[in-house]
């Protein structure tokens, strides 16, 4: 994007006005918040510059540099790997490895430690940092040289698999709190804004290239027609590769970090400015007393009836979306979808994000609500999620068509353009009612939880999925009596005694049926009314009083 010759980097909150922040307030809200909400201080009313500043462009890159590294392991544990294990396992099997990605949904519990335990000759983000890589990186070279073991037997070594890339995850989450915070530092005050941006572009560059460009690269169908000229059985990338290559990526980075890298730039070292709370709580001699000190904000924020009633808003509200987001990609792939077209489905999928965040910014600041967006984007999601039942049970006998082809492309940017106006519309709205004095821990425990209300019920519907499938197990020759199969147990059974599992009654149709039933009844019946009551209220109603 470009306002004149030179490129120049706009922030991913639009604005309503060139006099108007990042994010405008509230209607009639006198004062603006800050992007980022941070504590009082001079730089809490410095208005977001129209453009990236030249002197915080190597900052802005550092940070985004920093975020692709993560999007790198999530989009493993969240994209690639599922569709590896689902070849040979069932959706419950599936669902188990899916809690290794729960990490990133409770790095609230430990997020105090991060902001209050460093060292102060490294700096308090490279003290966590810098570690955190190191791991990860030979993590990643040390899995890379055992995964080809551990996937030629996925059920019996899949709770390995969970816990090694629940690990990882873990690793991803504790450097996003550090690299979170480190963004409020080295970029100057009138940039902040821009560090929604580096995460955006970091975090999706990151996923993009371990879910899509992996994928594609590990399909041996797309090898053999677009990259080789013989004909191979594998892929030219394989998973083993694929994670050493980014462990040693890891490494390279974390050497320029430690050496190369300043805590603060020099340009900003004469600011003496702080994040949040946590700065006041270690001023104290005592580490404990700064744990304490944080931890007692985060119940404090906990403790307003406000925040009790969107706590549960967040934890109910994609209940309505998880069989579609969590099994349709796996079911089309289960009935003969190739994973190289499902790759070029993501990625069609990425840019129109990019333009999606942009748009979904500027209705998220329109005078109606800052949740009035993320109200018809969930109708949306259950629209898209509709569409879903119906691409799945009209899959091609006779294999993928353009029509078809084009038909998945539809329905997943219409998922994903309505999941990316929530998403803006939320963090916008997060940051509106956000109190400064605690804006760290203020935000961290919004968004954790939300998080967590993506994750606790896929667990769930992946699990229904296998339940209420009934499948039956024959043989041409009729040489034994056809049998019902329900479990993982009784498929083996048919595999021994040569017979063919066919599927009689899919669950995949009545769990998407029933997510999206019971979605519209928490929509119509409590989540509307109540999300229009709460974003109603004066910003006075989500402050936590001394």
């Amino acid at each position: 994007m470009s306002e004149s010759s030179n490129i120049e980097l706009l922030p991913i909150h639009n604005r309503k006005s060139q006099s108007h922040s990042a994010i405008p307030s509230r209607p009639h809200t006198p004062s603006l918040q800050p992007s980022n909400p941070r504590s009082a201080s001079p730089y809490s009313n410095v208005p977001p510059a129209a453009t990236l500043p030249i002197l915080d462009r190597p900052q802005f890159m550092l940070l985004v540099l920093l975020y692709l590294l993560q999007g790198i392991p999530v989009g493993l544990a969240f994209g690639s790997v599922p569709f590896l294990l689902k070849a040979k396992l069932s959706y419950s099997q599936v669902a188990t490895f899916s809690l290794a990605s729960y990490p990133y949904s409770l790095k609230l519990l430990w997020s105090p430690v991060v902001d209050a335990i460093y060292n102060k000759r490294l700096g308090r983000r490279k003290s966590w940092i810098i570690p955190i890589q190191l791991v990860s990186g030979f993590t990643l070279i040390y899995l890379g040289s055992n995964i080809d073991q551990l996937l030629e037997d996925p059920e019996k070594n899949l709770i390995t698999i969970t816990w090694a890339f629940f690990f990882l995850v873990f690793l991803c989450a504790t450097q996003d709190i550090a690299v979170d915070g480190w963004a409020l530092t080295i970029l100057s005050p009138n940039a902040l804004s821009y560090a929604s941006t580096a995460q955006t572009i970091g975090l999706n560059t990151g996923y993009f290239l371990s879910f899509t460009i992996f994928l594609a690269f590990n399909s041996s169908e797309f090898s053999n027609k677009y990259l080789r000229s013989t004909p191979q059985d594998t892929g030219v990338l394989s998973l083993n590769t694929y994670l050493t290559f980014c462990g040693y990526l890891y490494l390279i980075v974390t050497v320029l970090v430690t050496f190369l890298v300043h805590e603060e730039p020099h340009h900003l070292r004469k600011n003496k400015r702080s994040d949040s709370i946590v700065d006041t709580a270690n001023k104290s001699k005592n580490t404990l007393d700064s744990l304490k000190h944080v931890y007692a904000s985060m119940f404090q924020v906990l403790r307003l009836p406000n925040i009790q009633a969107f706590i549960i808003i967040l934890l109910i509200s994609k209940i309505g979306f998880q069989a579609n987001e969590g099994a349709t990609n796996l079911k089309l792939l289960e009935k003969g979808f190739a994973r190289e077209d499902l790759a070029i489905t993501v990625l069609i999928d990425f840019p129109f994000e990019i333009i999606f965040g942009y748009y979904a910014a500027k209705w998220s600041t329109n005078d109606s609500g800052y949740l009035t967006p993320w109200l018809h984007a969930y109708l949306g999601r259950l629209v898209a999620a509709g569409c879903a039942f119906f691409v799945v049970m009209f899959f091609p006998s006779q294999g993928v068509t353009t029509s078809y082809f084009i038909l998945v492309i539809l329905q997943h940017l219409l998922g994903s353009f309505m999941s990316t106006i929530q998403f803006v519309s939320l963090n916008a709205f997060h940051t509106q009612i956000a109190d400064p004095l605690i804006g760290g821990t203020y935000m961290t425990t919004l968004n954790t939880i939300s998080n967590l209300g993506g994750q606790w019920p896929r667990y769930i519907v992946l699990n229904m999925i296998d339940w209420l499938t009934i499948g039956s197990c024959s043989t041409e020759t009729n040489d034994f009596e056809p049998f019902k199969v329900k479990d993982e147990t009784d498929k083996i059974k048919c595999k021994d005694a040569g017979g063919t599992y066919q599927i009689v009654e899919d669950g995949y149709y009545m769990t998407n049926f029933l997510c999206i039933v019971v979605g519209c009844l928490l929509f119509f019946f409590w989540i509307s009314p109540k999300v229009k009551h709460l974003q109603s209220l004066s910003t006075s109603a989500w402050r936590v009083k001394n």
